[in-house]
Order: structure tokens, then sequence, then C-alpha cells
């Protein structure tokens, strides 16, 4: 078993930053291969953001955040960033972290689900 626990998440103007953190507990934060951030707007489906592949060489964004966002990881300390640039009202959501089998878009991928961090944009 997994536990996922992100952080970081808070109010910030529009064109702002924030990072987001994601620790990982219960097993070998390494035997996942991959790793994910994914986010649900209000009255929204939950969205893919990014993933990142264990070794951190592979990483896939969706199209709105490429080069605002950034994910990286940290195996030794069992942890997940999601560095967040030029933010927009539009990326108002909840932000999920996520551990699973493949680096993916697919949602059904993932095993683990974190409890969410809010991430809210002012205009």
């Amino acid at each position: 078993q997994v536990q996922l626990l992100e952080s970081g998440g808070g109010l910030v103007q529009a064109g702002g930053s924030l990072r987001l953190s994601c620790v990982a507990s219960g097993r070998t934060f390494s035997q996942y291969s991959a790793m994910g951030w994914f986010r649900q707007a209000p009255g929204k489906e939950r969205e893919f953001v990014a993933a990142i592949s264990w070794t951190g060489t592979y990483r896939l964004y969706d199209d709105s955040v490429k080069g605002r966002f950034t994910i990286s990881r940290d195996n030794a300390k069992n942890t997940m960033f999601l560095h967040m640039g030029s933010l927009s009202p539009e990326d108002t959501a909840v932000y999920y972290c996520a551990a699973g089998s493949g680096t993916s878009r697919d949602s059904s991928l993932y095993s683990y689900w974190g409890q969410g961090t809010q991430v809210t944009v002012s205009s």
C-alpha cells in the first residue's frame, strides 16, 4: 500500500508561481515507474497535467501547461514536485498526485492517489 500526501497549494495571483509537493510513504517510492499530477476544477472532469518516469528521463505534459509547469521527482526523498509558473485563473483546481505503472495521461493506469491540494488563482 502507498500513501500519497500533497502540499503546497494555496491562493496566488495571476502570473504568479507555486510549487506543489507529493510525499509518498508505505512502500519504496522508486518501485513505481511513474508518478503523475492530475487536476479537477469545479464542475469539470479530472484531467491530466503531467507525468514523470522513475528516472525522470521521460516527462509528459498536457498542452495547456507545457512551458509553464515542470514536473520533477527526488526518489531519495520519496517526493515529487510540480513547479507551476505563469498561473492563470484557468489553472484553479484541486491538484492530485498519483503513482502508477506507466508514464501516461491515462488516469486508469495510476493505482494510488492523494487527497488533493487546492490551487486558486485570482485574476
